[in-house]
C-alpha cells in the first residue's frame, strides 16, 4: 500500500477531520457511536476530577523553593505539561477500551462513503485489542521521557512544546490505525505508511489533540477522529 502525495498536504489533513465531525451526525453510524462516546464520558470525567483534586498539588511539589520567584513563569508550564500528559494518558486508555467500537465504525464508514463492504472490514477482537496495547507500549515509551523532562526545573520550559508535538504524532498514529488495520496493515507498516505523509499526518493529529484537551467537546472528538481518518486513508491511498 502506498499513499499519494497530497496526503501531506495540512489543509487537506485538517479538512478531512472536519468531514468526520460533520458525519457524526450519520444516522447510519449512530450505532456504532454511541458506545465510544459513553466511555469518553466517564473516562474524561474521571481526568478532570483527578486533575481539579490533586494536579495542581503535585506541580507545587515540583517547584523548589531556590525557584520560588519564578513559579508565575513555571507553574503555568508544570500545569500545561501535567494537562496534556494527563489526557493523552487517559485518551490512549479510552481508545484501548473503545478500540473495537472504532474499528466497526471505521469499516461502516469506509462502506458508507465507498459503497461496499471489503471482505476484510471487521479483524477479530483478539487481534485489535494486540495491536492496541502494541500501540500504547509504542506511545508509553516514548512519553516516559518527556514526562521526566516535564518535572526538571529548567529544562522543562521547553516540555509543554515537546508534548504538543508528541500529541499530534501519537493521535495521527492512533486514529489512521483504525482503517489501516481494516485494510490488512500491521502496526510495523502503519508507522512507515503514515511517516510518508507526516506533516499532514502531524496536522490531522494536532486537530485531534486540540480538540481532546477540549472538556465536552472531546467526548466526541475521538469518533470524529476515526471517521475523518477513515475518509482521508480512502482519500490518499493510492488505488489501483
Amino acid at each position: 500500500m502506498i499513499f499519494e502525495k497530497k496526503g501531506n498536504n495540512p489543509a487537506l489533513a485538517v479538512g478531512y477531520f472536519f468531514k468526520g465531525l460533520k458525519l457524526l451526525a450519520s444516522a447510519q453510524l449512530r450505532s456504532f457511536i454511541i458506545i465510544p462516546v459513553l466511555i469518553n464520558v466517564v473516562l474524561y470525567s474521571a481526568a478532570l476530577m483527578l486533575g481539579y483534586y490533586y494536579v495542581a498539588d503535585l506541580i507545587n511539589q515540583f517547584i523548589p523553593g531556590w525557584l520560588h520567584w519564578l513559579s508565575w513563569i513555571l507553574w503555568p508550564l508544570f500545569f500545561i505539561s501535567f494537562f496534556i500528559a494527563g489526557f493523552f494518558t487517559f485518551t490512549v486508555l479510552a481508545n484501548l477500551l473503545a478500540a473495537p467500537f472504532y474499528g466497526h465504525l471505521s469499516a461502516k464508514t469506509l462502506a458508507i462513503i465507498t459503497g461496499q463492504v471489503s471482505a476484510s472490514a471487521e479483524p477479530p477482537l483478539a487481534k485489535v485489542m494486540f495491536a492496541e496495547l502494541k500501540r500504547a507500549g509504542y506511545l508509553a515509551s516514548r512519553a516516559l521521557p518527556l514526562l521526566i523532562l516535564s518535572i526538571i526545573p529548567g529544562i522543562n520550559i521547553i516540555a509543554p512544546f515537546l508534548w504538543a508535538l508528541f500529541g499530534a504524532w501519537g493521535m495521527a498514529l492512533e486514529y489512521m490505525a483504525y482503517p489501516l488495520e481494516n485494510a490488512g496493515v500491521l502496526f510495523s507498516e502503519q508507522r512507515q505508511l503514515i511517516k510518508g505523509i507526516r506533516l499532514g499526518a502531524l496536522s490531522f493529529g494536532g486537530v485531534a489533540a486540540m480538540g481532546l484537551a477540549i472538556p465536552v467537546l472531546n467526548i466526541i472528538v475521538a469518533p470524529a477522529a476515526v471517521i475523518g481518518a477513515t475518509i482521508y486513508f480512502n482519500e490518499v491511498r493510492k488505488k489501483g
